[in-house]
């Protein structure tokens, strides 16, 4: 059967959730202006799947109208009571670089226990380029889970505040080679010499996938 507006949005007031997060999936087959408007009802579903689904979607769609979608992804990130809806409100307002959006991010980042949101909100934090980030990603580094701390040090790259360079420059030894690789990421976003010395050094890293990495950046 065609996969048409109305059919996906029968499946959309289904009483089975199943149908309604097809109905999301489906929408990928939908003409952009019409999965845009679908995409809005299933944000507001009663089901955290069916709700982390659409606002994961809403990432390719929101282009169309951010004054629209703005204040629903906001609403999520700081209202949904189920974290990994908030994680994906946060993966989104970095994709969208929805910078007004900044102050929830922050004020979520320190209100919330919840590991993988602190982890979202750091990974959007880079791809926002909001300059005042700066400092929520320095206390980042400081994390006692792992992950967060590594999400920091490719966000702190992608911001490109040379401020972030003394601070990334400790990594260089780091004991775990994820961490490194990471690190030549970061590095390659910066063109001044103590991150062009520090990629050099990384060239000869005795880990080949962080030697390739900064080799492939530094043209060798």
């Amino acid at each position: 059967m065609a996969i048409t507006p109305n059919s996906v949005r029968e499946l959309l007031h289904s009483d089975d959730y199943g149908d309604r997060l097809r109905a999301v999936n489906q929408m990928r087959e939908l003409d952009s202006a019409d999965a845009f408007e679908l995409v809005q009802l299933a944000a507001n579903d009663g089901n955290a799947r069916v709700r982390y689904a659409a606002i994961s979607q809403i990432a390719s769609l929101g282009q169309q109208d951010i004054a629209t979608v703005e204040p629903l992804l906001r609403r999520s990130l700081t209202e949904d009571p189920d974290p990994d809806v908030q994680a994906a409100a946060a993966d989104t307002i970095g994709g969208l670089k929805l910078k007004s959006a900044y102050p929830e991010l922050a004020t979520l980042y320190h209100s919330t226990d919840e590991w993988l949101v602190k982890f979202s909100i750091v990974a959007a934090l880079g791809e926002l380029g909001e300059p005042q980030a700066f400092d929520l990603l320095q206390e980042a580094l400081s994390s006692d889970n792992e992950l967060i701390a590594t999400a920091a040090i490719g966000a702190l790259g992608e911001l490109g505040d040379r401020r972030a360079l003394p601070l990334l420059l400790n990594y260089t030894t780091h004991s775990d080679w994820q961490v490194r690789h990471r690190l030549v990421q970061a590095l390659a976003q910066f063109s001044e010499p103590e991150a062009q010395s520090a990629l050099q050094q990384l060239a000869n890293d005795e880990s080949e996938i962080v030697a390739g990495a900064a080799q492939q950046h530094l043209g060798l």
